[in-house]
């Protein structure tokens, strides 16, 4: 039986006054519920911060994103190294905002998911189609090949060291949702495709959900057959909410 994992991504949000208020409120609200693992990643600079408040509590730390290098002339970068001394244990690579914003390509993400693991960090890899690619029906084909360049690279059994998140960027700040069918289909697609590699890699890996999940939909969503919980956006950052999609999935 594989846990829930809810994963709150704040993007690029928060001040410490509202980070200081909002984990006040999930640290408070979580108590009873045992079930669910449950992380948040703060922009970068927060880390640090957000480390000495979940300090002594199962909430678990990541970063954003991570360099693809450990060390040298990278500016802007921040390595498996740097993350794992403030704490964190998950680093998100490959999110559509950095394919589609900054152009990160299938091997820079294959590349981030390997220093992550490198440095003992858990890897959130992150597919999905976009509206486009959802209308041509190449969905499996897209999300088939952002897998085949980890798979490629690192081998199909590093994925248990890690976490697969499943986001329709089309669902994701748009306010639409992918029907709880849409995600578990797709869902569905990816460990079958695992399981054509490896049955025990596909019944192992959490494999998420991150389009637009609340408090309203979470229950639903991750009452599929598939679905091991969510990475968490707009929702993260109000207490109650984040709380009541946890609670879902506990």
């Amino acid at each position: 039986m594989r846990q829930k994992l809810v994963a709150g991504n704040w993007k690029l949000n928060g001040s410490k006054a509202s980070i200081e208020s909002l984990m006040g409120g999930i640290l408070a609200g979580l108590e009873g519920m045992d079930n669910v693992a449950v992380a948040v990643c703060p922009p970068y600079v927060y880390i640090p911060m957000t480390q000495t408040l979940v300090a002594g509590s199962r909430i678990g730390l990541g970063s954003q994103d991570i360099a693809d290098q450990d060390a040298g002339a990278f500016t802007g970068e921040v390595s498996g190294a740097m993350l794992k001394e403030f704490g964190c244990d998950y680093a998100i690579v490959g999110h559509s905002e950095r394919r589609a914003i900054y152009g990160e390509q299938d091997a820079d993400t294959a590349r981030k998911f390997a220093a992550a693991r490198k440095y003992g960090l858990k890897p959130i890899l992150c597919v999905g189609e976009t509206l486009e690619e959802r209308e041509a029906g190449i969905t499996e084909a897209v999300v088939a090949r952002q897998l085949d360049a980890v798979i490629a690279l690192e081998g199909v059994e590093a994925l248990t060291d890690g976490v697969i998140a499943y986001e329709p960027v089309w669902a994701i700040g748009t306010g639409k949702t992918a029907s709880p069918q849409q995600a578990q289909d797709v869902h569905a697609f990816i460990r079958g495709k695992l399981a054509t590699l490896n049955a025990a890699v596909a019944a192992k890996v959490q494999i998420l959900y991150g389009g637009s999940v609340k408090g309203a939909n979470a229950a639903e969503l991750f009452a599929m057959p598939d679905i091991d919980g969510g990475l968490i956006g707009g929702a993260s950052l109000d207490a109650n909410e984040f709380l009541a999609i946890c609670k879902a999935g506990n």
